[in-house]
């Protein structure tokens, strides 16, 4: 046995890994889109597999209510104002030395999501919203990619591992691995809910142990696809209660063989190509939008900016991010502001009102 896997040994000794199962994990690369309840639980414990290079992508910084549930961060992170994916990579870094974590900043959307998943093995959900959740379903089928869907809130969760459906030539449509194509995320749920009609965890909660539930699922799927055990990937949606004992397992092969997704059958490819969403977005119940910033503008200058928040009620900053308090027609507001011109708005929950503070206090 080579030295450098001795660390997982015991996990080695599983079926299915042994030396060759543990190599492929050690090349390998994860895309964690988003690391707020799910993907600190995911990334830590890819991290403790060995998964060899794991990029973390989140937009927004830890707060002192995120340590319910998010396993990764404590309160020094929360005094620091450090953003998730950065604060996230410190850890993993304590936790494996031998696998290379890389923090990105920033939104995921349709203008970058290519970007983030250069040389990426499969892409697992720690997401919060709908609209990203298409825009990684569009790229995981258009690009041929394994997506590892999962949500939880209050008590209660859902996972699903999305193998694309291709011509034939993917790894998992190959005969001799039974041709173990799933549904995609689209052929499971055609069209987004209406805004406002999903609970978050800021209107009803979030027991952890759901998040940690859906988040170990997610976790096992991933290392099935990495090792290239397709034949043991769920095919099955699955839907957990914790609180009330109800664990249930849907047959959804349908939704491919009698419906006909417009992504996966028509190869449409909405969201991924800007068609649908937005540059504004209202964020899971927090009572907070995101601008995104412009794609040709350089980075900002936090001295010069912490200046015209003059006057204002409280400005602090860091090398992520600039983060003013303001009070504005007798209304209180937070502005957090990245170096490239991201800006979340607390305190509205109408991108109308969060765009007019944008120009007021940042500029076009």
């Amino acid at each position: 046995m080579s030295s450098s896997l001795d660390r997982y040994h015991r996990q080695m000794l599983l079926a299915g890994f042994g030396e060759a199962g543990q190599q492929r994990l050690k090349e390998a690369t994860a895309l964690v889109l988003g690391c707020g309840a799910l993907g600190s639980v995911v990334t830590d414990l890819l991290a403790r597999a060995g998964v060899g290079h794991l990029r973390i992508v989140d937009r927004d910084i830890v707060e002192l209510t995120n340590l319910q549930r998010q396993v990764l961060f404590d309160e020094r992170d929360v005094a620091a104002g450090l953003p998730k994916a950065e604060a996230a990579r410190r850890k993993l870094e304590n936790v494996n030395s031998d696998i290379a974590v890389t923090a990105v900043v920033d939104d995921i959307n349709h203008t970058n999501i290519e970007r983030l998943a250069d040389g990426a093995d499969i892409l697992v959900d720690g997401l919060d919203n709908f609209e990203t959740r298409y825009l990684a379903n569009d790229f995981a089928v258009k690009q041929g990619l394994p997506y590892v869907y999962g949500a939880a809130v209050a008590t209660t969760g859902m996972a699903f591992t999305v193998l694309p459906h291709g011509d034939g030539s993917l790894p998992w449509e190959a005969a001799e691995a039974g041709n173990c194509a799933t549904p995609c995320f689209r052929c499971l749920f055609t069209e987004p809910p209406p805004a406002g009609s999903s609970p978050t965890c800021d209107t009803v909660g979030v027991l952890s142990s759901a998040v940690g539930a859906v988040a170990n699922v997610q976790v096992a799927e991933t290392l099935k696809v990495l090792t290239g055990h397709y034949d043991k990937v769920r095919r099955t949606l699955l839907t957990i209660d914790v609180w009330e004992n109800e664990y249930l397992e849907l047959t959804v092969d349908g939704a491919y063989t009698e419906g006909d997704c417009v992504c996966c059958k028509g190869r449409q490819f909405d969201y991924l190509d800007g068609k649908s969403g937005s540059s504004a977005v209202a964020l899971c119940g927090r009572d907070a939008v995101q601008l995104r910033g412009r794609q040709d503008s350089g980075p900002l200058d936090f001295d010069a900016l912490a200046g015209r928040f003059a006057g204002s009620i409280d400005v602090r900053q860091n090398e992520f991010m600039l983060v003013a308090a303001i009070r504005d027609a007798d209304k209180h507001y937070e502005l957090t502001v990245f170096r490239d011109g991201r800006t979340i708005v607390k305190g509205t929950h109408e991108p109308a009102v969060a765009r007019t503070l944008f120009a007021k206090y940042v500029g076009s």
